[in-house]
């Protein structure tokens, strides 16, 4: 990357990007929660599993209700609400891992349901929170495999598909935001340019 100068100040930057790029965290979400309810309707055998199941999607249904309706308002909320709602979405996604009935830690596949959101994350926030929001997604899933006891650190079967999995969410994570830092050093060229453009224009009148 190169060090273009950009004509907006850092800060200003940093809340267009989650001005505009909240968008992208919610429709993350909402795509979270319709493959989850999808997969408890589809895998529910009984009223009493899909009662104990439920409750998990409908937290974070309420989570983005909230902020869709925000934007819809044109109110969406700063930075901070922003990564509050998003570590929000790990706990519970952390939860439905420990908590599922009949399947938990390493045997639950809910694990995939790191991957779109800590995309999505990276895709909006700086290197720096990005990385530490990533590195928390997979100290949580980590943690969450441990705790259930599904993970026996004998080098066997197991520990390497924990492995391939976070080394999965840690390239969301990268990739995420190496897109982010691509468009943000075009949008620098583009600003600079077109300063460029107009200084050039106005010596000339």
């Amino acid at each position: 990357m190169s060090n273009t100068r950009e004509v907006r100040t850092a800060k200003q930057a940093e809340e267009e990007d989650v001005f505009f790029g909240q968008t992208v965290i919610m429709w993350a979400r909402w795509s979270v929660i319709v493959a989850g309810i999808a997969l408890v309707l589809w895998t529910s055998t009984n009223v009493a599993l899909l009662t104990q199941t439920t409750p998990f999607f409908l937290a974070l249904m309420a989570v983005n209700f909230f902020l869709h309706g925000r934007c819809v308002m044109r109110s969406p909320l700063n930075r901070t609400v922003v990564t509050l709602a998003s570590v929000i979405d790990l706990v519970l996604i952390t939860a439905i891992v420990v908590l599922w009935p009949g399947s938990h830690g390493l045997n639950n596949q809910f694990y995939v349901l790191y991957m779109p959101v800590v995309f999505a994350f990276a895709l909006v926030f700086t290197r720096k929170i990005e990385v530490a929001y990533t590195v928390f997604a997979i100290v949580a899933y980590a943690g969450a495999c441990v705790l259930t006891g599904t993970v026996p650190f004998d080098l066997g079967n197991e520990d390497k598909i924990l492995v391939m999995r976070l080394i999965v969410i840690a390239a969301m994570g990268f990739l995420g935001n190496y897109y982010f830092r691509i468009q943000r050093d075009r949008l620098a060229r583009a600003s600079k340019g077109a300063t460029r453009w107009a200084s050039s224009t106005a010596s000339r009148v």
